[in-house]
């Protein structure tokens, strides 16, 4: 555990024996390194079956287009180096017909990106042991401060949002698990309790605007 007490850190590599005990719902926080790939990254290895230049198991990725800024030095590429301006996910949904295939191929652990996934990506993460966690929207710039320092980069010639960005963390968070490890869904979760709420609420709503024509 980190200086969170409230909350798991997770530290990469991510074993699967790391997952066990978080579920759903649950808030936890990275500490490591964490790699942005999305749309064209997926497109790459599951359609085009190209294989990474850099080994992603027991790994993290962000699904992110960052903003980033070119600084004086070297990384350890020996590529010009840029530090991050502001690095807000994506919409995860977006990678979601690649997802599973990206999980069995990589040997990733920890997927975070904006919204919910479907069930490609639970049977995923239930097959495989990786979680997908949604970082709260509105917090690229807090989510910048949170990488101290970005050691290397791959793919630029995709461009800054498409480009494997390697940065090292420090509680980077706070990461809400949307999909567990045993595939459970929290968005599938609160979706079937607000039906399950909603014709006694709508019934109460309607009784308060019953006089409206």
């Amino acid at each position: 555990m980190s200086e969170n007490t409230t909350a798991k850190t997770l530290t990469t590599p991510i074993s699967q024996e790391d997952l066990q005990d978080i579920k759903a719902g649950d808030v936890i926080f990275l500490d490591g390194y964490i790699v942005t790939c999305r749309d064209v990254g997926h497109r790459r290895v599951v359609e085009l079956g190209r294989e990474l230049p850099l080994d992603l198991k027991g790994g993290a990725i962000l699904h992110a287009g960052p903003i980033m800024q070119k600084v004086e030095g070297t990384d350890r590429n020996g590529d010009e180096k840029y530090e991050v301006v502001s690095v807000g996910p994506t919409t995860s949904m977006r990678m979601e017909m690649f997802e599973y295939d990206f999980i069995e191929q990589t040997g990733v652990r920890l997927i975070v990106g904006k919204g919910s996934m479907g069930p490609n990506t639970e049977a995923g993460c239930k097959e495989f042991g990786a979680l997908h966690c949604v970082f709260p929207a509105g917090n690229a710039v807090i989510a910048a401060t949170e990488v101290e320092e970005v050691e290397e980069s791959y793919w630029r010639e995709l461009g800054m949002p498409e480009a494997l960005w390697v940065m090292r963390v420090k509680q980077f968070g706070p990461l809400i698990v949307s999909i567990d490890a045993n595939g459970n869904n929290l968005y599938t979760q609160k979706k079937e309790e607000y039906n399950a709420r909603k014709e006694t609420i709508l019934e109460d709503l309607y009784e308060k605007v019953r006089y409206i024509k």
